[in-house]
């Protein structure tokens, strides 16, 4: 498959195409509904993920037409994303400075492409330039009936516990491991 992967730090010239992939494989192809899933608030997130130091966004493209894309931020010093956490984390373990721990906020395939490996190459690639010592990512432990966190998990992923971000999100399980273990 030859796709072209190219590196984004700047939102607005792909912003709405990254919402456009997002709404149509969580809502359409997969069947997540409800505000969380809305539009409206996934780009309030993307915006939200975006304002932090050091966003950057790996998009594939097959030809002109976008097959997929994942972006991720790293964790700062007065990052709320350990707060949500149902789960007790060891002494130190959420302490951030920018540098430790890179948070993949989305991973999005568009159905022609999935099977491929094309999330894989997507992750990879992003993960190829980064400094961070660690890479942490939610997952709904539902979706695909647990084959997406099972993916997760071949990639190098551990579960490290459970956390609920929002009031109307999903409890996802909250996974980690080394940016450099390639799979």
């Amino acid at each position: 498959m030859s796709l072209d992967l190219r590196h984004y730090t700047n939102i607005e010239p792909v912003r709405q195409m990254i919402v456009d992939i997002h709404v149509e494989v969580r809502q359409r192809d997969l069947g997540l509904t409800g505000p969380f899933y809305s539009a409206e608030r996934f780009n309030e997130r993307l915006t939200s993920h975006r304002s932090a130091p050091g966003w950057e966004a790996v998009i594939a493209y097959d030809g002109t037409e976008p097959a997929g894309f994942a972006y991720a931020t790293p964790l700062g010093a007065n990052t709320r994303w350990w707060t949500a956490m149902t789960t007790p984390l060891p002494a130190g373990y959420t302490v951030e400075t920018g540098k430790r721990t890179l948070a993949l906020n989305e991973i999005v395939v568009r159905r022609p492409w999935r099977g491929t490996g094309l999330a894989h190459r997507i992750h990879e690639e992003l993960l190829a330039g980064r400094g961070e010592e660690r890479v942490t990512l939610l997952v709904n432990p539902k979706a695909g009936d647990g084959k997406v966190q099972a993916v997760y998990e071949r990639w190098g992923y551990e579960k490290i516990g459970e956390q609920q971000p929002f009031s109307d999100s999903p409890v996802f399980a909250a996974m980690m491991r080394d940016p450099l273990q390639q799979v």
